[in-house]
């Protein structure tokens, strides 16, 4: 029977992996929150019973879908009103430029006084005044007729009703909001970057400060708090001018598409902005073979007499299961991967070189 690796003294097999070079890009992962890109309060402009609730608590609705309507009984009252006082405008210039012609025919005749020409050009202007008032008042009663039916300014999700149907709405000093709609997609991210990253990420670009044009182009990764790949992007909207005193920070803030609405205002998320404009090339080892003591983080190497040595390394993204590698190892070095505790530094091994 034959005996065992171990009990014939023979070093043990190990499988390594050559570090793989690969173009990645260098990020900065703040915390955020999500946040609406409009929020608007829905108040009555006009005064009136609330007739009619025409949605339900919370349902989703598209732009200028019907919410409540207000009683309209007297503004279209009004509205007539306002017309039969253009029309009796209109009529009173007609029968003005009749009469101030034929008074100039009379006058031409001898038979009538100028001042009676004078009269209805007078009459006449006064109609044409008129006239004017009353059209504005007819475009007052529309609006005000209009603002009866209070409609979605954008799409969004409603709130519930905070005013029920039957309620008097508008009265002079009520501000009262009768729901509020929430625009969902797209969504905005907003985190606070800090000046130590802010002055790192000026660096890698040379300094130079990104047009509008450029800093739309910036991608943002977003990730919620129990998911461990960033699986929602956009781009960068807007960059605070400067550093808020109060806290150090620079704010920033990105816009992403939110169609199913798996972000919500008010979630804290994860943010991840790029360091530098292109990518870099990098060592990316499988994250499982990293150790930790209280030195830091290190990696067992294999070296050129198969012997196993630790190695110290600096840390940079993990890529999916790979961990990229800023600092300590060689593409040419061979890292263990597998049966860690059998191979202690220091110690001879057989490395079976593996894909991964």
């Amino acid at each position: 029977m034959a005996l065992p690796a171990w009990a014939q003294n023979e070093p043990p097999k190990v499988p390594v992996i050559r570090p793989k070079p690969q173009a990645v890009t260098d990020y900065v992962e703040l915390t955020g929150n999500a946040a609406p890109i409009n929020s608007v309060k829905l108040v009555a402009r006009v005064e009136g019973y609330l007739d009619s609730q025409n949605f339900s608590d919370g349902a989703i609705v598209k732009k200028n879908d019907l919410l409540f309507t207000i009683q309209q009984d007297q503004y279209k009252a009004q509205l007539v009103q306002a017309q039969a006082q253009v029309q009796g405008a209109q009529a009173a210039i007609a029968y003005a430029t009749t009469e101030v012609s034929r008074y100039r025919a009379l006058v031409k005749k001898e038979a009538a006084a100028q001042i009676e020409v004078d009269k209805w050009v007078y009459e006449r202007a006064s109609a044409e005044a008129k006239l004017i008032g009353a059209n504005a008042q007819v475009v007052l009663a529309q609006l005000n007729l209009g603002y009866t039916q209070v409609k979605a300014p954008f799409d969004g999700q409603m709130s519930k009703a905070l005013i029920y149907p039957g309620n008097l709405v508008g009265s002079p000093g009520q501000q009262s909001a009768l729901a509020e709609i929430v625009q969902l997609d797209p969504i905005y991210v907003v985190a606070n970057l800090s000046q130590q990253d802010m002055l790192k990420m000026r660096a890698n670009v040379d300094q130079k400060r990104m047009t509008l044009a450029e800093l739309v182009t910036v991608p943002v990764d977003v990730a919620l708090q129990d998911q461990t790949t960033f699986t929602h992007h956009g781009t960068i909207e807007y960059v605070a001018p400067g550093i808020d005193p109060a806290t150090g920070t620079l704010l920033v803030r990105g816009k992403l598409a939110n169609p199913n609405r798996d972000l919500l205002p008010g979630f804290f998320v994860r943010i991840r902005l790029p360091m530098t404009r292109g990518a870099q090339n990098v060592l990316l080892v499988p994250d499982r073979a990293l150790q930790e003591d209280q030195g830091g983080r290190y990696l067992l190497v294999v070296n050129k007499d198969n012997v196993v040595e630790k190695r110290y390394v600096q840390l940079g993204e993990l890529f999916g299961g790979s961990r990229a590698i800023t600092s300590g190892i060689t593409g040419d070095d061979r890292v263990v991967v597998g049966d860690l505790w059998r191979s202690n530094p220091g110690a001879k091994v057989v490395p079976e070189l593996t894909a991964n």
